[in-house]
This record gives C-alpha cells, structure tokens and sequence, in this order.
C-alpha cells in the first residue's frame, strides 16, 4: 500500500539520506580515518550496516504493508438499515461495528477513517508522514522496529564520534583541510543522530503506552473507552496483539510478521450488511 501524499513522500526521502549520509560519515570519516590497522574498524563497520539493513527492511515493511484497511463493499451501501436496524440478529460481531460515512460501508470496532488514505483503518493509531502510511493493527509493529532502529543508529553514531575523537589516533591524518572536514561530517552527525534519537525515543515511550494501555491515539483523544467493565489484558498479551504470538526474541525482525486478521471475514460481514 503506497500513499500518494507529497508530506509523506518528502519524509521518506529525508529519511533516506539521514540515513545514507550517517552510514557516509561513520565508514568513510570516522572508522577509514581512525580505525585503519584495527580490527574494530571492519566489525563498526558490519554492525553498522546491519543496523541501517534492519533499519530499511522496518520502514519499508511499515510504508508497504497493509496498515489493516477496512475493505469496501462490492455494492453501495444502502443508508436505510441504520435507522431501521436491519437484520442485525444474524451477526452478533457486528454490535460494535459502526458506519463510515466517508467509505460508505460499516468498520469494525476500533477502526478509524484516515482523510490522507480515505480508507477505513482497523485499529488506527495515526497517519506517520514518516513512513507515508498509517500505523495500524497490521503494521504497528514494523513501525515500532523503524523506531527502535532509528534510536539504535543514533546512539552508535554518537558513540562512534566520541571515541574517534576521545581516543589516540596516529594514523590520522595532519591536513588542515581533512581534519576540518572530518570535524564538519562528526558535528553534523552528531546534530542530526541526537535531533532523530530524541524524537523517536518520545515516539516510541508514546507507542508503548499506547499498546500497554490497550488504547490507541486517536481513542485518547477522542476519549472513547472500548473496554467498558473489562478487565485490561496482561502486558505480554498487549506485546504479542501488535508483534505475533511467537517467541519475544522474534519480535525485532523485520522478516516476521505480525498477527493477520480475517479480511474475508471482514467483506463477508459488510457485503451481508449492505
């Protein structure tokens, strides 16, 4: 699912090249300048990159997955049956559902219209310009690695900067005009690794109460509580709703997926109804 949005398509780009240059920086002035006859300079340099790999392989799942679109009835929907009620005995999963005006078909509980993907999103937490998507049931979790991977980089990068310049390098090179790029590089490394590290480390904390609280952004702000008198899931059922019910260890790669719902179920259900 890819979102025609200009905001969005910018943000992607953006992050790109943070992304690209902090890798620039980090192999070709910092581990090529400080680190030639060590045998850190080879293993900063995969880990590194193995980092930025996860780091890609989570924001392209997070902007081309499925954020959990509601699908849309293959007839229009008939506006009527909401003030007559209809046949609603047949369904008793459709209690909660409720009607999106916008998509002109029925969603189900916890689900949102998004006026940047004009589509119905299960369990929408925001639309992210940073992966020009939602962040939804289907993809919250590939977010959430984009971000955790994100706060990783930030942090090597930062570390990689102090120790090249804390540490003794006679290797280095005496050239004014070398040490004087290689002082630009590392300031702006520096600057953009703490300005991305402090915004995803905010979104991040955000994320997690959100999903340990068993309740999205826009149900915050809107203040609706879906629970009622029930009692809030434990923490690992939270954890394992947005990143699968395999094993904790798991839930970092960018290869697993999450949980899938039933979208057959789904058009099954809004095409009885309409």
């Amino acid at each position: 699912m890819f979102v025609r949005d200009l905001c969005g398509i910018v943000c992607i780009i953006v992050t790109y090249i943070a992304v690209f240059y902090a890798d620039y920086v980090v192999v070709r002035w910092i581990v090529l300048h400080t680190m030639q006859d060590s045998l850190w300079g080879p293993f900063h340099v995969v880990t590194f990159n193995t980092v930025v790999l996860l780091l890609v392989m989570s924001h392209l799942k997070a902007v081309c997955s499925d954020p959990g679109v509601v699908p849309l009835p293959q007839t229009r929907m008939d506006f009527s049956d909401i003030h007559t009620g209809g046949n609603r005995d047949d369904f008793d999963e459709r209690d909660d559902w409720t009607v999106c005006t916008r998509c002109e078909t029925y969603r189900p509980p916890r689900a949102h219209h998004c006026r940047i993907c004009k589509r119905c999103i299960r369990r929408m937490d925001h639309h992210c310009p940073w992966i020009n998507n939602c962040v939804g049931e289907r993809n919250q979790k590939y977010f959430i690695q984009f971000l955790v991977y994100v706060g990783i980089l930030a942090f090597y990068a930062i570390t990689l900067v102090i120790l090249s310049w804390v540490s003794d390098c006679s290797e280095c090179s005496n050239d004014v005009a070398i040490k004087q790029s290689r002082i630009l590089h590392c300031v702006i490394l520096v600057l953009e690794s703490a300005l991305f590290g402090m915004f995803v480390v905010a979104i991040l904390v955000d994320q997690f109460q959100a999903i340990l609280g068993d309740e999205t952004a826009i149900e915050r702000i809107q203040g609706h509580n879906h629970h009622h008198n029930k009692t809030t899931p434990r923490t690992l059922t939270l954890l394992a709703q947005v990143c699968g019910k395999s094993h904790p260890a798991l839930w970092l790669l960018p290869c697993h997926n999450p949980p899938r719902y039933s979208c057959r179920k789904d058009a099954h259900l809004i095409d009885h109804q309409v």
